[in-house]
């Protein structure tokens, strides 16, 4: 069965299109990512998928209803893991989790048994009455993770549950989602700009550049679809001397200008650099530096959007502080929350 389907959806406000006709599926079971750039609309598509951003145009379906039709069910079908933190620091662990279960209407007895299998399943039940202000920043983001799959959710939203956090915890939490995902069979859909993340996490990425979905595939597909190592040239002189005769050679699969020279994807790339000095050299370039490296998630987006992921966050933001293609949640066009649990 297919956890979510989403076909032909945009987001637009004002003259910034966030979202732009984008469509993909999330089967059942699968840990799937959306990797792109701070700004590239990640965030605007979990808002929507989420009932928490209308569209403009385009349909989505969670757990098979209606994002716009069936919101109640939709966040019936769902759990969430925002970005920012939004946990009670004076609270304890357990007292978190009651509140969340509370609101999603859980009986007494029901919620009871899901804190104490949550507490267990992310590593927390000897701390479960200490207040979270006291948590470390990866025992706060597990009580986090917990708390969104606490009501027994068919999908799993993370929006880049891992910023933040130091290498180690982040390592941390990478192996606890993996945990989590297939001990629970959750489809879980997160936003991350961690090239790694993406790599060691997920079974799909979908890579998303200034509001659009330009690949999709498992991270050994998007990367074996370069078709071999990648040597950076760093150079002085004319590049396009130096492209000319890269378009003569056989053995490049391909190539992209850069602002200080070349990168060539090449089978064994060790093997072609003797090569690629040549080539300079024949075009009267002086070589500055060479680099050799096997491709990577980061070397496929560069491949098709022409830049780096770095390089398109530094692109300027908006006016207001905000990144080009962020849309805040206006109140006024979130739907109510409609609850049919049978709480206490």
């Amino acid at each position: 069965m297919t956890a979510i389907r989403v076909t032909d959806l945009t987001k637009t406000v004002g003259c910034v299109t966030a979202v732009d006709g984008i469509s993909f599926t999330v089967e059942d079971g699968e840990l799937f990512g959306l990797l792109g750039p701070n700004g590239a609309g990640k965030s605007t598509l979990i808002n929507m998928l989420v009932t928490l951003l209308r569209p403009t145009s385009g349909t989505a379906t969670v757990n098979g209803h209606d994002i716009i039709e069936e919101t109640g069910a939709v966040r019936n079908s769902l759990g969430i893991v925002f970005q920012e933190p939004a946990l009670d620091e004076e609270l304890t662990g357990e007292e978190n989790l009651a509140f969340h279960s509370r609101l999603y209407g859980q009986s007494k007895t029901v919620r009871q048994q899901r804190i104490d299998e949550i507490l267990d399943l992310v590593g927390l039940s000897e701390q479960r009455d200490d207040p979270v202000g006291t948590y470390s920043g990866g025992m706060k983001r597990r009580l986090e993770i917990g708390r969104g799959l606490l009501h027994e959710p068919a999908v799993l939203f993370l929006d880049e549950p891992t910023v933040g956090l130091d290498a180690r915890t982040r390592r941390d939490t990478w192996e606890y989602i993996q945990r989590m995902n297939e001990e629970t069979d959750v489809s879980v859909v997160l936003t991350t700009h961690y090239i790694e993340e993406a790599e060691q996490l997920c079974d799909r990425v979908a890579i998303v550049d200034e509001g659009r979905i330009v690949a999709i595939d498992s991270p050994t597909a998007l990367t074996a679809s370069l078709g071999g190592d990648v040597v950076a040239i760093d150079v002085e002189g004319r590049v396009a001397a130096l492209a000319t005769r890269l378009d003569a050679c056989p053995w490049v699969s391909r190539y992209t200008t850069t602002d200080t020279g070349v990168r060539v994807t090449v089978e064994r790339g060790e093997t072609r650099i003797a090569d690629l000095v040549r080539l300079a050299d024949d075009a009267d370039v002086a070589i500055t530096s060479v680099d050799s490296h096997t491709p990577n998630l980061e070397t496929v987006f560069l491949s098709l959007t022409g830049a780096t992921l770095t390089e398109r966050e530094a692109d300027t933001p908006a006016s207001d502080g905000r990144r080009p293609r962020d849309v805040p949640v206006d109140p006024a066009e979130t739907p109510a929350r409609a609850n049919t649990g049978d709480g206490e």
